[in-house]
């Protein structure tokens, strides 16, 4: 007959072991991903990044860009394991709404390896300071706090890969650096590319044959060579990532809130002419198909139609209401969807409206239409940085449309960076 006390030990030990194995995979370490793989055990990559690692311009994203080219090389180098693959690409968006996209899209996958890609849509040829840190606390997070081993992947546009070399490129140092402080492998397709036209192996005009931001399957071709580099030398160097002390930059997107703007508010009780709804099931293209990447959406509409007497429905005018939310943070900045129908709006931040300069002159005025695109896609609006984390601020959302027309605006959360990084419902 067991005692208590053996049976108190025996579950003591049951859950010492259970932890254990729960931490198995919790290791950056690339030795122990390629152990794990050569045993076969059921191993999650994602893929995080923008229309580069989604694979725009492929022939078919899903077998031909650079991701699927590595999926197949992983497979075909581990035939025991058993993969899951997510994409988890966004064209058009950098590191800055990366920080805010992490949990949701990549991590909540539980990842055991992860390739970053944001390079070039940070733009390679800048040394903006938020993007540096925006991409660093990316990186810092999946090593410290996911502890995942991760693979830096640098791409280029067409332009990058036809010049001599990386001078004038200093996102390109910018991020080797990190890699060599976080210890992460780097997939440096920028440097490969230049060396194989320069060779006269390849022509810039052949990769990149339909546009000069995206390239055909033979650039995606050389885009995966470079990343599997990387891998390899992660496995064959056996490196394990790890987060210095201090930041190489500022630490404002270590502290980082994406907070949807239907959990403000009681349900059913937003500001007049405001719902909750669905994101866009359609896009203009899949990597923008938003209910992929938005939980839902609050939508004004400056028109609801009414049914008669008659049973016929009328469309009659609305003002919606201003959003409001308090915050705390110096960055801020807005996610939602553009829809063919959307309009325009201002946004005021201590009850003053937000302004900045387009085509040489000062508006107050941010679009949210996907007309120039011909189909539904994500909004990405950067609002403000270098406000003073020291202090509570109040921001408003106000639609602006144009009478007459039926117009909506689809927002989906208010995200901010630095300082206590919060979002809280307005008094």
């Amino acid at each position: 007959m067991k005692t208590r006390s053996h049976t108190t030990l025996t579950w003591m030990f049951m859950l010492m072991l259970l932890t254990c194995i729960s931490k198995a995979g919790a290791d950056t370490s690339f030795a122990n991903f390629d152990a794990r793989a050569q045993k076969g055990e059921r191993l999650t990559v994602v893929f995080f990044g923008a229309s580069l690692t989604w694979g725009a311009n492929a022939t078919d994203p899903s077998t031909t860009s650079y991701r699927a080219v590595m999926a197949d090389r992983l497979q075909d180098k581990y035939p025991k394991s058993s993969f899951k693959f997510y994409d988890a690409a966004i064209g058009g968006p950098g590191s800055q709404l990366g920080v805010f996209r992490l949990d949701r899209d990549v991590l909540r996958r539980k990842p055991d390896l992860v390739f970053v890609d944001f390079t070039a849509n940070d733009d390679i040829t800048s040394n903006n300071a938020d993007h540096s840190a925006s991409y660093e606390a990316i990186i810092r997070r999946l090593v410290a706090e996911a502890k995942v081993p991760v693979v830096q992947v640098l791409f280029p546009f067409k332009w990058n890969a036809s010049a001599a070399d990386t001078k004038g490129m200093p996102r390109h140092a910018i991020n080797l650096a990190i890699g060599k402080a976080y210890g992460t492998p780097v997939g440096d397709a920028v440097t490969l590319v230049q060396q194989r036209i320069k060779e006269g192996k390849v022509k810039a005009d052949e990769l990149w044959d339909t546009d000069p931001v995206h390239p055909g399957d033979e650039g995606y071709k050389l885009f995966a060579e470079a990343a599997w580099n990387g891998f390899e030398e992660g496995v064959a160097q056996k490196m394990v990532p790890a987060a210095p002390e201090k930041m190489l930059n500022a630490d404002t997107y270590t502290h980082a809130s994406r907070v949807r703007i239907s959990s403000l508010y009681e349900k059913g009780k937003l500001p007049g002419g405001w719902s909750i709804g669905k994101p866009s099931l359609g896009a203009a293209f899949h990597d923008a198909v938003m209910s992929r990447w938005l939980d839902d959406v609050v939508v004004a509409k400056n028109y609801v139609n009414v049914k008669g007497a008659d049973g016929k429905e009328t469309s009659t005018p609305v003002t919606p209401a201003r959003i409001k939310a308090k915050f705390n943070g110096s960055v801020l900045m807005l996610f939602g969807e553009e829809t063919l129908d959307s309009g325009t709006y201002r946004v005021y931040i201590d009850g003053v409206a937000v302004t900045r300069m387009v085509k040489g002159k000062t508006t107050d005025i941010f679009d949210a239409s996907a007309r120039n695109f011909g189909g539904s896609r994500h909004h990405t609006q950067e609002i403000a940085i270098g406000l003073d984390a020291t202090k509570e601020h109040t921001v408003e959302i106000e639609p602006v449309f144009v009478e007459g027309q039926h117009q909506e605006l689809r927002i989906e959360s208010i995200c901010v960076a630095g300082g206590k990084a919060t979002v809280t419902p307005a008094d």
